[in-house]
């Protein structure tokens, strides 16, 4: 399986803007800029994104945990924090509040930290990154 997203950008960093798209189209032309990412601007950010994937990746990697060691989940809640300092992104904290009925307060802690080290995302945060570009000229 492959997913793809697409971001496009006009201008100058400060003053420019760009919009991204996903395959989905969840996400269609969705703004975004220096002010966005830095200041308090309307739109998105790539730190942002970041966090509502690792979030989502997380939640369900850690449903899944559950369910496989034989509990049912109500729900569960994941907010994801973001550092960004300096230019990195140098923690990504997730805050977690779930119901799920008789598993006792160490297995649900046990499961959550293996969750937190083997979904996706989490692995991706520490891989390695290729690309592949493309100059057009004007």
């Amino acid at each position: 399986m492959k997913r793809h997203a697409t971001a496009h950008w006009e201008g100058s960093l400060k003053e420019g803007a760009g919009k991204l798209t996903t395959q989905s189209t969840v996400l269609n032309n969705t703004q975004y800029s220096f002010k966005t990412r830095f200041e308090d601007g309307n739109g998105t950010n790539p730190e942002e994104l970041v966090a509502a994937a690792h979030s989502g990746c997380f939640t369900m990697q850690l449903t899944a945990y559950i369910n496989e060691a034989g509990y049912e989940v109500a729900s569960i809640e994941t907010k994801c924090d973001i550092d960004f300092q300096n230019g990195s992104i140098v923690e990504s904290h997730l805050s977690v509040v779930a119901k799920v009925a008789e598993i006792n307060t160490d297995k649900f802690q046990e499961l959550v930290k293996k969750a937190e080290s083997n979904c996706p995302i989490s692995r991706l945060l520490n891989t390695k990154i290729t690309s592949n570009a493309t100059l057009v000229q004007q």
